[in-house]
């Protein structure tokens, strides 16, 4: 730590200061590099997950769910088909053995077409064969045991009701009965047992088309959800981060430079747009440092050349008369030596006075604040310039709306803004003029204007953008120093308000002060 010698007033000598204040500056621009490089450590040291990744994986979840949606709904048209054939098989065997059955009855009605039983009794036997394998995927390895058996057994009884009866094996009459009837039993047994296997499979099929059914609504529906909740989350994180930057965008632009830090876990692209702004911010810094500086040199370079012009008047006639004064005092009289010192005495009241205004200028003084009844304070100003006003032969007409608020400000202060206007009002003003004052609320809320209004000349177009300058003046050689409306806007501009001018030429010119009114009760400012 630099430390540095204090007078006995308390402040540094005059040759430190420009090296405190330079190191001070050197000590900010420090910390906002260090500011921006810990802002940018701690930007870059989180995981990434970006936002082109997010799209991703949610795309890649939603393809996931649809091959298993796609995969699921395969391996169920897989099953139906499967279902579907095996219907067919024991259809045709069902078919066949019916048959079978309608030749069986005929050979008992009639004796013939037993043969053509037997012949379909065959044929169901090669279809159960043929599909052998389909029917083992479907029933297992148990089928031949639960339908050739009978399918045999049907069929043996059926060769035996075909022998002849002159021949060895022939049957008796009461064994061919009992044979009829173990052929009829067999055979509806069989059909029985071929339709109940019929049923058993269309009830699953239809039990297979319902979970297909459901598996597709549910698949659908679980596919949309997550892709809504995949949209709402990018839509969410993408906006947020929009509007966040948004809010950084109006932070920069009210003049906050700190650096964005993180906000989040991760980074991702607004990460990089946060770096960029912040590189942004950290350029805005320095050029707004060179523009301070270079405004700095120019008022420098402005209030100089001012006061150099000011005081150069004065001191040339102190100095001319002070010469002259020395070279002919003897041959002066009493009279003419007086005249000649007050003429130095006038000048150096005159250089007196433009230094007062300068250090007005330039002095932060410390403000006593209150509530100001400004009708009031306004009264007091017009009173206090009641003898320019006489002399002037000038009317002022105050007016004022009732019941207004109070503003909260230094007395003083206002007291010296308003008279520097009155009395540049009258300056500006012929003999016989009027100038108009008027008090009312402003046209923003909370607010209230004061207006001082002239019956001069007017300012010209070209000249009102430095009106408030310093050193500024329109007044004639002698007559001002052209710090009056420049100290009166830094006395305005410290209560918050503003100060505005508005002419035109030949129809005078309206100077228009605007303060915010006060919340606090003039009671409580009295005692304050």
């Amino acid at each position: 730590m630099v430390e540095s010698p204090i007078q006995g007033n308390g402040q540094p000598p005059p040759e430190m200061a420009p090296q405190v204040t330079e190191e001070a500056e050197v000590q900010g621009r420090l910390g906002l590099a260090r500011d921006a490089e810990q802002a940018r450590r701690a930007l870059l040291n989180r995981p990434r997950f970006s936002v082109r990744l997010q799209i991703f994986l949610g795309n890649a979840l939603a393809f996931l769910i649809a091959i298993a949606i796609a995969i699921a709904l395969v391996a169920s048209f897989q099953r139906m088909e499967s279902k579907i054939r095996f219907l067919e098989i024991v259809n045709d065997y069902v078919m066949e053995v019916e048959q079978a059955r309608r030749f069986e009855k005929n050979f008992f009605l009639y004796g013939t077409n037993l043969s053509d039983a037997q012949d379909n009794v065959f044929k169901a036997e090669n279809i159960l064969s043929r599909n052998a394998e389909e029917l083992a995927d479907i029933m297992g390895t148990g089928w031949r045991e639960q339908m050739l058996p009978n399918l045999h057994r049907y069929q043996q009884l059926l060769e035996k009701l075909g022998q002849q009866p002159q021949s060895e094996q022939a049957l008796s009459k009461n064994e061919r009965l009992r044979v009829q009837s173990q052929v009829r039993a067999q055979g509806q047994q069989m059909v029985s047992a071929a339709l109940g296997l019929l049923s058993k499979e269309k009830t699953a099929l239809t039990e297979v088309l319902t979970r297909s059914r459901q598996l597709l609504f549910y698949s659908v529906g679980l596919l949309l959800l997550c892709m809504g909740l995949n949209a709402y989350l990018l839509g969410s994180r993408m906006l947020s981060s929009i509007g966040r930057f948004g809010q950084y965008a109006n932070r920069i632009a009210s003049g906050d430079f700190t650096p964005l830090t993180p906000t989040r876990r991760y980074r991702d692209e607004f990460t990089e747009l946060a770096l960029a702004i912040n590189s942004m911010i950290e350029e805005l810094e320095k050029r707004e440092a060179v523009l301070v500086q270079s405004h700095k040199m120019r008022a420098v370079g402005t209030l100089t050349a001012g006061v150099a012009h000011e005081l150069n008047n004065p001191m040339n006639n102190i100095t001319l008369t002070a010469h002259m004064l020395q070279e002919d005092y003897a041959d002066l009289d009493d009279e003419e030596r007086l005249e000649m010192i007050g003429d130095v005495v006038g000048e150096a009241s005159r250089a007196k006075k433009i230094i007062s205004n300068l250090l007005d200028f330039a002095r932060e003084s410390g403000s006593q604040l209150e509530p100001l009844d400004l009708p009031e304070l306004l009264r007091e100003t017009i009173a206090l310039a009641s003898n320019q006003i006489k002399l002037s032969g000038i009317k002022i007409d105050f007016q004022t709306s009732g019941n207004l608020p109070r503003v909260h400000g230094d007395s003083q202060q206002l007291r010296q803004v308003f008279l520097n206007l009155i009395l540049n009002a009258i300056d500006a003003s012929s003999k016989g003029g009027h100038i108009h004052v008027l008090v009312l609320p402003a046209d923003e809320p909370n607010y209230l204007a004061v207006k001082v209004m002239d019956s001069g000349s007017g300012i010209p177009a070209h000249i009102l953008p430095s009106i408030f300058d310093p050193f500024f003046t329109t007044k004639g050689k002698g007559k001002g120093t052209g710090l009056g409306l420049s100290v009166s806007q830094g006395i305005v501009a410290k209560h918050s308000g503003r100060i505005m001018v508005s002419s035109q030429e030949g129809q005078g010119a309206t100077f228009t002060v605007v303060l915010p009114v006060t919340t606090i009760p003039a009671e409580l400012g009295a005692q304050q």
